[in-house]
């Protein structure tokens, strides 16, 4: 591997130009026109402009990123996450290119991202599931008898699904017949696929993701993280490895993923993500995502291995190199997702130009960023700006570091969730890990009531 395309932007897309120039790649980054002096384009080596500003007419347009990558003469392109990085399409075109695709094979790719068949496969690996239907389902007659049989409250998803789109809880048959046609249409637009499934809905769980690489032949585990605290099914803080758990359950459920990976011949960085009954300790599986993870650097400050630079060793063709005896996991790593959005009203995305700009540093802190003074936050992409991320020797130094990291960043012009996150960080659900999916939703409707109308953070 010579020459690398970044099929993406922002602080992604920066992660993995350092990580190849890290292995003495050279990197070609592509840029939309709203992208052009974005920092991921003067950080590459060469950029390629790939359209106009709408992620529908550059970013996700594959046949754009593959013509790109010719141009460029790449030998390899990797996808990072969101946008395309788990369309089995996209995979395919690129392998079809002849370049090298960095992450797994197209019919991995789409074998677990339908969710229906990715629960099949853990089954059969010996992997626990939610209790739910083993099938997708179309029409709401089925939802209503397999409800039945489940029990209710269920949870309807998106078979072809992810980011929360397309999901319901519903409570008895009336809902149910009431949020299936309303689902279904919604993970039709998102996925171009409206069939459902339905789960068992578990009512105080948390959120275990297992971190995981394969060669193809052979996978380990990089343990697990904490994805509990959650706004609207999009992640908020991460944490490495989780407090929720003990160590026989950690046990079990990484060699439940490792057995996943093994049933697939699993190629690339991956993510099993899991849900643990709070109240029997079960855990059960419910998705892979067959790329890397915005929450990827707590793994890498509590095991020491770049993950990234394992993702394109192993594309390039190299042996897995870690043995599951030698990772090991030292202290506690806490990420925080700083977003130009507007906590005090409705977390409103607010794009503009960037003013003064200060990041914090010290021992054990890092910032997965693209800002930079001067620079613009764009009303067509994401709101994430910035992900800052800390490593201590146990979770209390992790949460104290984090705190003081958070009080020297600074970014003037617009709002953000900066001082919203410090918060969390203090309350006494977070200090003491006492927390599931739905404390973070349910303490913020409870801080709305309380907080006075046009204050700002």
């Amino acid at each position: 591997m010579k020459r690398l395309l970044i099929a993406n932007r922002g602080e992604i897309a920066v992660r993995i130009i350092r990580a190849a120039r890290d292995l003495g790649i050279e990197t070609v980054a592509v840029a939309s026109d709203a992208d052009g002096k974005a920092k991921h384009a003067q950080l590459a080596d060469s950029v390629i402009p790939i359209g106009p500003s709408q992620a529908s007419k550059s970013y996700l347009v594959a046949d754009s990123i593959v013509a790109a990558a010719r141009e460029a003469g790449a030998d390899a392109v990797h996808p990072g996450y969101g946008f395309l990085s788990e369309r089995a399409d996209f995979a395919a075109a690129v392998a079809d290119a002849g370049l090298t695709f960095v992450g797994p094979d197209a019919a991995v790719i789409e074998q677990m991202g339908d969710k229906v068949r990715a629960r099949q496969v853990a089954a059969a690996a010996g992997v626990p599931t939610v209790p739910g239907t083993p099938d997708a389902i179309d029409d709401v007659a089925v939802a209503v008898r397999a409800a039945a049989e489940v029990g209710y409250p269920v949870m309807l998803k998106a078979a072809a699904g992810g980011g929360g789109r397309g999901i319901r809880v519903v409570a008895d048959e009336t809902e149910l017949v009431a949020a299936f046609p309303a689902a279904s249409r919604e993970a039709a637009s998102a996925f171009g696929d409206g069939r459902m499934y339905l789960e068992r809905f578990v009512r105080s769980a948390r959120h275990v993701e297992v971190q995981v690489l394969g060669d193809g032949d052979r996978a380990v585990h990089l343990f697990e993280r904490e994805c509990s605290l959650q706004r609207r099914r999009q992640k908020v803080i991460e944490e490495a490895t989780s407090p929720g758990i003990d160590d026989r359950t950690r046990a079990a459920m990484t060699d439940a993923a490792v057995r996943l990976c093994d049933q697939v011949g699993y190629r690339s960085a991956g993510t099993c993500e899991f849900l643990v009954d709070d109240d029997t300790g079960e855990f059960f599986f419910i998705e892979m995502n067959t790329r890397i993870q915005v929450e990827h650097p707590v793994t890498e400050l509590i095991t020491g291995v770049d993950l990234v630079a394992q993702q394109l060793r192993i594309a390039a063709g190299d042996p897995l190199s870690l043995e599951q005896a030698d990772i090991r996991g030292s202290g506690h790593a806490i990420e925080v997702r700083i977003c130009a959005e507007d906590p005090e009203r409705g977390f409103l995305p607010s794009p503009g130009p960037i003013g003064h700009l200060e990041l914090p540093g010290g021992p054990w802190v890092r910032m997965d960023t693209w800002l930079t003074p001067g620079g613009q936050v764009s009303p067509f992409y994401d709101s994430l700006m910035a992900k800052l991320i800390v490593w201590g020797e146990d979770r209390a130094a992790a949460v104290q570091r984090a705190k003081r990291a958070l009080g020297e960043f600074v970014v003037e012009g617009l709002p953000s969730t900066t001082t919203l996150l410090a918060e969390i960080l203090d309350q006494p659900w977070f200090t003491s890990a006492q927390f599931d999916t739905g404390t973070l939703e349910a303490w913020l409707e409870q801080r709305a009531t309380s907080t006075p109308t046009g204050a700002t953070t």
